[in-house]
């Protein structure tokens, strides 16, 4: 894909360009950017994710890795990691003409972290990796915005339920509050959430879909009170039964497909949601498919989807579940909680399984290994991230 001349250039700038990405170069991309274009963290860039420099991570990861799959696999594209990025850029409502205002600060970035290093053959090469990125990107994009029952970004639904679901979680239930026709979800897709903080600014944060996943009268999610985010907090304080606040489209590249061979569903915390949705969709068709449930929490009382999960569970004939807790003090014996965390080492994976990962980034990388360890194929194992992707960044 990279052209003749662009490739020993990457191949020799690459070292220097990561090594500078994530400290020095997408800190100060997002800066200049935010001075010059300060409306884009008003409903668009997530402001907790600026302070706590996850979103420069994320992105920063993403070019890395883009460009060294270009030099590693010429043929090819990293499909999944474009894919599981444009799920997430179309969620927001990311257009475009878009692309260009990042390519002109993020570029402006480089010559100023780099200065002489930059010379005019070391930016066409990287202008050559960044368009490739970003054409493959828009052109995902667009076909996903085309399969929604509506052209529209973001709708208006109205809460009609907010329940405690575990400790210090909380399940939220929408109905439409207007006639827009809604997109059916799938089980374990998202869907981006916008609402005004008390400061005026509008925020976004993607929240699995933790029930009814394929219905278009109802949104249901389930959220744990992130003390270090503004989203979160604000829904477990100020959203009140009667309110509308505005949600994207359901969209995840990350989904059960409802027939098929054996499924391993292992989650940990309020990654349960997910799992919780595919679990009741599964339920609901009868399915006499083998599945494995594998949750982690740290308490009985912090498990947000309990109720939910041991229900679908009970109607599903070949399904199991094996949970880990931290502190096991006053589990139920019927769970049969094993203490301490998720460890594969003892537990009977079903033979051509596909396993699908959801939960705190450290966990999915540990469970990952393990399962590689245990013989499940790395394209068998799928895995979801809340909030921006820093798997490709660590």
């Amino acid at each position: 894909m990279l052209s003749d001349t662009a490739r020993p250039v990457i191949e020799a700038t690459l070292p220097v360009v990561a090594a500078h990405m994530d400290e020095q170069i997408t800190p100060r991309f997002y800066a200049r950017m935010f001075e010059a274009r300060p409306e884009l963290l008003d409903g668009l860039f997530s402001r907790a994710n600026q302070s706590n420099a996850t979103q420069q991570k994320a992105l920063a990861g993403a070019i890395v890795h883009f460009a060294q799959h270009l030099i590693d696999h010429p043929n090819t594209l990293p499909e999944q990691v474009l894919s599981r990025i444009a799920h997430k850029h179309t969620s927001l409502g990311i257009v475009e003409e878009q692309y260009q205002i990042v390519y002109e600060h993020l570029f402006a970035a480089i010559v100023e972290i780099l200065g002489e290093a930059v010379t005019a053959e070391v930016a066409a090469a990287w202008t050559e990796v960044y368009w490739l990125m970003a054409d493959a990107l828009i052109k995902i994009e667009k076909g996903l915005y085309a399969q929604q029952a509506n052209d529209q970004i973001w709708t208006p639904w109205r809460l009609v339920a907010k329940e405690a679901a575990g400790r210090g979680s909380i399940t939220f239930r929408f109905e439409p509050a207007d006639d827009t026709p809604a997109t059916a979800g799938r089980p374990g897709q998202f869907v981006s959430v916008r609402v005004t903080l008390q400061d005026g600014l509008r925020q976004c944060r993607q929240y699995s879909l933790s029930e009814d996943a394929t219905s278009t009268t109802s949104r249901v999610f389930t959220t744990k009170l992130d003390e270090g985010g503004e989203v979160s907090p604000h829904l477990h304080a100020h959203i009140a039964v009667g309110d509308v606040i505005e949600l994207s489209n359901p969209y995840g590249d990350i989904t059960l497909d409802t027939t098929g061979g054996p499924i391993v569903l292992a989650t940990a915390g309020i990654g349960c949601t997910p799992s919780a949705s595919a679990l009741q969709t599964l339920a609901q068709e009868a399915s006499d498919r083998q599945v494995l449930v594998l949750h982690a929490e740290r308490t009985e009382q912090d498990w947000a989807l309990k109720e939910q999960m041991r229900e679908s569970l009970a109607a599903l004939p070949n399904a199991d579940l094996t949970l880990w807790l931290e502190d096991t003090a006053g589990a139920a014996a019927e769970l049969a909680a094993r203490e301490g965390f998720m460890d594969l080492r003892h537990v009977e994976l079903p033979a051509n399984a596909k396993l699908y990962l959801c939960g705190p980034l450290p966990f999915m990388k540990a469970v990952r290994s393990q399962a590689i360890a245990a013989g499940i194929p790395a394209t068998d194992i799928h895995y979801e991230v809340f909030g921006p992707d820093l798997w490709l960044a660590a």
